[in-house]
């Protein structure tokens, strides 16, 4: 009981400070930890890429061609913990602790069985699922050998992202920060000797990132069970009743939406490269994708520190504390977008170098890197408008949103513009579907707060 009663006490002060803290300060102290670790996060996928590159272009396309189907495996993780986590956030700001401990210990047990099922399918495919994402035969060995590995953890990468999307919705951020850097130094220490020292090669950098997963998803589960957090999971607490499941994938399915569509989208982007460029596009492609990242990054990692806050005020009716929240989150994920932006337009072509000395991938690298940075800024409104949506519990229209960038515009026009203007077409996808998202995404921003209450529901402040 004691231990209950300490869990209940820090719940009481989390929701004090989720409601009553400036929003800017707020926002900005939830959103560091989750910047760190989207960039370290960033940074160990893209030491495989570096680390990869330099075996061959064949070897880095190998690698690079398996990110749809790591998009699809974060892409369920991501499903099941934003559904659990948007549930408790609004659970917690209503004080109802014991239903927000049945989401997340039901939200990690979905994820390990989901995970289980994308190992076993995945292995039992391995040749026809690779070339169906766009491995090419000159490139197909590796793609084999660094497939296998990451799909045999699937699971456990699965239940991480839940763990992670648990702790940030609490609004503890900088624990879920350890988890994943962790993890992610540990990858990065581990890629160049078992990729270089101990000769393994591509499945090396594979290996590694499958131990790093091992790592994190330990220090994760810890943190959640720590004192510092007011959920528990149990197997004791995990629901039995479909409908909470359906109502989890129902809150979640934005993100699978958007990272399912996105990995659909990435593997007609690869087979369209390799058809019309070969490796060399496929590898240009894979680097700018995830050098890119690293500011595509800075504006997730803001969104992650915004949505708890959205999630408690929402549950607790402090309505005038989300308009400020996203109006907050829109100026800064701006600013900070087009920033760094520049800095990757105007330095693209040693940046590709950087990766890889081959005049064939750096001169595809270069037109796809500047063409998407100059319109990263408008990453802002669209992913900051699609969280809001999820984590008030809109779940509809954030799934309508999610699903516009890559279904209404990014797939289509991948199969049409490649047909008419070659690789220039391929390069020219993204940067358009992205403008035409924003004509989408404005109307879901004014229709949300035009219904939203002007008056408070509580005395929060």
């Amino acid at each position: 009981m004691a231990g209950n009663s300490g869990r209940g006490s820090e719940a009481e002060r989390q929701l004090a400070r989720m409601t009553t803290t400036p929003i800017p300060p707020l926002i900005v102290r939830l959103a560091i930890p989750s910047i760190i670790s989207m960039l370290v996060t960033t940074l160990y996928n893209t030491a495989d890429t570096w680390f990869v590159s330099q075996l061959g272009t064949e070897q880095s396309a190998g690698v690079g061609v398996f990110m749809p189907v790591m998009s699809i495996i974060q892409a369920l993780g991501f499903m099941l913990g934003q559904g659990a986590g948007s549930h408790i956030a609004r659970l917690l700001g209503q004080q109802q602790l014991e239903a927000a401990r049945m989401k997340a210990s039901s939200g990690v047990f979905a994820a390990l069985v989901t995970g289980l099922g994308i190992t076993v399918a995945g292995i039992l495919t391995l040749d026809p699922l690779l070339r169906l994402v766009g491995a090419g035969e000159d490139f197909l060995v590796y793609a084999r050998e660094y497939a296998f590995w990451i799909l045999l953890v699937a699971p456990i990468k699965c239940a991480s992202f839940v763990l992670n999307n648990l702790l940030r919705y609490e609004g503890k951020t900088f624990h879920a920060m350890i988890g994943l850097t962790s993890g992610g130094l540990i990858n990065i220490g581990l890629d160049p000797l078992f990729i270089f020292v101990f000769g393994w090669g591509v499945s090396g950098a594979a290996i590694a990132t499958a131990l790093s997963a091992v790592i994190s998803f330990v220090i994760l589960l810890a943190m959640l069970q720590s004192r510092h957090s007011a959920l528990r999971l149990s197997p004791r607490a995990i629901s039995r009743k479909a409908g909470d499941y359906i109502e989890m994938v129902r809150l979640g399915f934005p993100s699978l939406t958007r990272q399912g569509l996105a990995s659909i989208a990435v593997s007609l982007q690869n087979s369209s490269a390799e058809a019309l460029g070969g490796a060399a596009a496929v590898a240009a492609f894979s680097i700018v994708g995830r050098v890119t990242f690293f500011v595509t990054a800075l504006m997730l990692g803001l969104g992650q520190g915004f949505q708890p806050v959205v999630g408690y005020n929402y549950g607790a009716r402090a309505w005038s504390r989300v308009r400020a929240a996203y109006r907050f989150t829109i100026i800064t994920g701006f600013l900070l977008q087009a920033g760094m932006g520049l800095l990757l337009f105007f330095f693209a072509p040693q940046v590709v170098q950087a990766f890889r000395d081959d005049p064939a991938v750096i001169a595809v690298g270069i037109p796809i890197m500047q063409l998407q940075t100059a319109i990263l800024p408008l990453m802002a409104p669209n992913t900051a408008t699609n969280m809001l949506l999820q984590a008030s519990g809109h779940a509809y229209s954030a799934t309508l949103l999610a699903a516009s960038r890559q279904g209404l515009f990014f797939i289509p026009l991948m199969l049409i513009l490649p047909r008419l203007f070659g690789l220039n077409g391929v390069i020219a996808v993204q940067p358009i579907a992205d403008l035409l998202t924003l004509g989408i995404t404005i109307p879901f921003a004014l229709r949300f707060f035009r219904n939203l209450p002007k008056a408070d529901g509580i005395a929060y402040a």
